[in-house]
């Protein structure tokens, strides 16, 4: 587990949730919040853009993961894609003892414990 991105995840704790966020002040998304993470441990990050709530691709964010110098590996990771249900992907950073993600019923970024209920798609390590 990267130590500087699961403590830039964490400051993010308590942030209002809001789709296409990317402004902690305004409120993000489950991109946003790995997307501001990234920022905060210095990383140029791309941004998947035009995406809905309810997706069934993941393309979008596989292609940027690949240009924010996050490198796809089959161990435990950084960050997960997962899928929350059949048609919801969503982001989490891995942090001790959890996760951090934005959680739209929530309405806000939040810490969760696991395991983790939903299938990991893919994992990310920060290169």
């Amino acid at each position: 587990m990267n130590a500087a991105l699961a403590e830039a995840a964490l400051e993010l704790v308590g942030v209002p949730f809001r789709l296409h966020g990317r402004d902690p002040a305004s409120g993000l998304d489950c991109v946003g919040v790995v997307a501001e993470a990234l920022r905060r441990t210095g990383r140029t990050v791309c941004t998947p853009e035009g995406y809905a709530l309810r997706a069934s691709s993941v393309a979008r964010f596989l292609t940027c993961a690949d240009q924010s110098g996050l490198e796809r590996i089959d161990a435990e990771g950084d960050v997960l894609l997962c899928m929350a249900n059949p048609i919801q992907p969503h982001l989490l950073v891995a942090v001790p003892d959890g996760f951090v993600h934005a959680h739209a019923s929530l309405g806000r970024v939040a810490f969760m414990p696991p395991p983790l209920e939903w299938p990991v798609i893919v994992q990310w390590r920060l290169t």
